[in-house]
């Protein structure tokens, strides 16, 4: 009787660990998420993000077929994607962006492309920073993925500073390339793009 209810005390805490944990998880993924709204832009800008170009891109092409902006600008890391049969070659991940935005309906003369832009979200926001004030741009709605929004706003944000640059930011809610926010922690992935993203935070508020 004794070893019964023992068992049904630990029965009873592992239960209510394992809650506290889902909850807390949660919690954890969705404090990475904001946005910040542009209901008009001079230009939609889409982040670089070689595991989440699809969800990008999409969510860009429906801010652009909305109006939001006249172009849309692709970041070019630099990064290679595997084979193509058609092309014969090693696609650039820029490149497979540009391709669903046409088939989502965004013309190629209104696709724009942002080269060098170095490593790292905060060098990317500095050479975004500097090609808007180039192309004179005032007011950038930035796509990227749910769990990169937070480090991202505040990049730009700090990079653009001193640019008279307005951002707003938007993102695909997670649960297609990324993982849903209470199962995240089921999957490799989801350790690299939500507990990944918090040391993350901390570099970035450290270093810069």
């Amino acid at each position: 009787m004794r070893h019964k209810k023992i068992r049904k005390r630990i029965a009873i805490a592992a239960l209510c660990l394992a809650f506290l944990w889902s909850l807390l998880a949660w919690i954890g993924a969705k404090l990475l998420i904001v946005q910040k709204d542009l209901p008009s832009a001079d230009a939609i800008v889409v982040l670089s993000g070689p595991g989440t170009y699809l969800e990008r891109s999409d969510w860009a092409a429906r801010l652009y077929r909305e109006r939001r902006a006249p172009v849309v600008v692709l970041s070019n890391e630099g990064l290679l994607s595997g084979w193509s049969g058609n092309q014969q070659r090693n696609l650039y991940f820029y490149e497979l962006s540009f391709a669903e935005l046409q088939q989502r309906g965004v013309p190629a003369q209104n696709i724009m492309v942002l080269s060098d832009i170095g490593a790292g979200t905060y060098q990317e926001s500095l050479k975004l920073c500097d090609y808007a004030a180039s192309q004179r741009f005032n007011r950038l709605l930035v796509v990227t993925s749910a769990y990169h929004s937070r480090r991202a706003l505040w990049s730009l944000r700090r990079a653009c500073e001193q640019k008279q640059v307005q951002i707003g930011i938007d993102s695909p809610p997670p649960g297609w390339q990324t993982p849903a926010p209470g199962f995240w922690w089921l999957q490799r992935s989801g350790w690299r793009m939500v507990a990944g993203e918090y040391v993350k935070l901390v570099y970035y508020r450290l270093s810069y």
